[in-house]
């Protein structure tokens, strides 16, 4: 057993639980209000956008994207994070210019039932993947997959998680993200500190893997340029923290989260890119990063990715309750009800973890390409504001997207080959290009065929006035 770390686990956990006060009313569990009903000041709406989103699934990510990819494969995972700026721009005209409370609430004007239902199950499915994502790592962190270690920390995190966002919902969250990021920060600055100091960082990272736009770290960039606009509308916890807090404090947040990630994601990559630049024939990332750097900078590694899972998987949690009871209105609005919620969504996070795929960035590229329907609905329905899109453009656009993502599945996961033998992320880039197409192309039409019959109908309407008169 890893002591040090189950010592860092537990200090982490009950400070979480200290931290977090009961919620007493639905405004704080819901909608993160402190008792008094004031809403999140900016610095605690920054780290608590920045700590949900480097999350453990990213940190690991952008470290073994680097370690095979160099730092174009880093860069890649980065791009993902410009996120921030498309999702504030999103909130922006979403609450503040056209004066919805949520995003189900735009897209049932705009699209009925049909429109709620499409998103609340794409939403539902990332909150589960981020559960399960989570967990997953944690678990790979005590031990090889499947051994009593493994599975004990995947149980023990998830059950000190859920029982202190049971207890503060959205405002409990809100704070134990501050307090994790603070602890995240010094870690991180350890990390980086002991990285320098061991002599690796120099001129072979940017060498490592040179440019090539045919090789998986470039093309995987361009994937993220094109997923970027439409993968913050269907992260919930992104959206959830867009409904807060004033116009100016709402616009910071999304700004300064946007590159505090962006910088903390590039520096954990490059640990990967050093690991890879260094490692010896037959070494992994871990066993590489451990010769380099040694055992205790490992540990820091290894809390850092803990610190950022469970601040994760609260927030997660967090928006689970909320998608559940207030959007989906499944029950009466109560904390009960969405503690309630919170334990179905942690149980189903946990049955994934034994039993789903372990391809930390398949759970990514497929939420991601599923996300890809609402890129027509941003630019066509919420920045260009035409409100003469049919249903049947919104829901071909949706199909198109899953259908997308379950191919990309199918084909990471070696299950079919129907395009082609290239790699996984050449394919993915070809699919996410379809999608993004196909789905302007359906609210395009969609637009023209409601101007024809508008035009038509005027000119029926102009004829029976006429007629009348005669």
């Amino acid at each position: 057993m890893d002591y040090p770390l189950i010592g860092i686990v537990l200090f982490v956990a009950l400070a979480s639980i200290f931290l977090s006060p009961k919620a007493r009313s639905t405004s704080g569990f819901f909608q993160g209000h402190s008792p008094d009903g004031k809403a999140p000041e900016l610095l605690t709406l920054i780290f608590s956008q920045v700590t949900t989103w480097i999350f453990a699934r990213s940190l690991m990510n952008a470290a073994i994207l680097g370690f095979y990819y160099g730092i174009w494969g880093t860069l890649a995972y980065a791009a993902y994070y410009l996120s921030f700026f498309t999702g504030g721009k999103i909130i922006d005209h979403l609450r503040f210019r056209q004066g919805y409370g949520s995003v189900q609430s735009f897209l049932s004007d705009r699209f009925g039932k049909v429109g709620t239902s499409c998103y609340n199950t794409v939403i539902g499915v990332r909150l589960v993947s981020e559960v399960f994502a989570n967990l997953l790592v944690i678990g790979l962190l005590f031990g090889v997959a499947g051994s009593q270690a493994y599975t004990l920390g995947v149980i023990a995190i998830a059950l000190i998680t859920l029982i202190y966002s049971m207890l503060g919902g959205l405002h409990a969250s809100l704070k134990t993200d501050l307090f994790q990021m603070i602890v995240f920060i010094g870690v991180l600055a350890l990390l980086m500190i002991t990285a320098a100091a061991s002599g690796s960082f120099n001129d072979q990272l940017l060498t490592f893997k040179p440019f090539d736009i045919t090789e998986p770290g470039p093309v995987l960039l361009l994937v993220a340029l094109l997923q970027v606009w439409s993968y913050p509308m269907h992260d919930p916890v992104m959206m959830d923290r867009g409904f807060l807090a004033d116009r100016e404090t709402t616009r910071s947040s999304f700004i300064h989260a946007g590159w505090i990630s962006m910088l903390c994601i590039l520096l954990f990559g490059l640990l990967g890119v050093m690991a890879g630049s260094h490692a010896l024939s037959g070494e992994n990332m871990n066993q590489a990063l451990t010769r380099i750097l040694g055992e205790l900078p490992m540990l820091l590694f290894s809390a850092s990715l803990i610190i950022s899972a469970m601040s994760t998987l609260d927030s997660a949690l967090s928006s689970s309750a909320k998608l559940a009871i207030v959007d989906m209105k499944l029950s009466a609005e109560s904390v009960s009800h969405g503690r309630a919620a919170m334990a179905v969504f942690m149980l189903l996070g946990v049955a994934l973890v034994f039993l789903g795929n372990k391809d930390l960035f398949s759970a990514v590229a497929v939420s991601g390409t599923a996300s890809m329907y609402l890129a027509p609905v941003i630019f066509f329905s919420l920045w260009g504001n035409v409100k003469e899109i049919p249903v049947a453009s919104y829901f071909s656009s949706f199909l198109l997207a899953i259908a997308g993502a379950a191919l990309y599945f199918t084909e990471s996961s070696g299950y079919s080959s129907l395009i082609g033998d290239s790699h996984k992320y050449t394919k993915l880039l070809w699919i996410s290009l379809t999608v993004l197409v196909g789905g302007c192309l359906f609210f395009w039409f969609g637009m023209k065929l409601s101007g024809t019959a508008k035009e038509v109908a005027g000119l029926n309407d102009e004829q029976l006035a006429k007629g009348d008169a005669s």
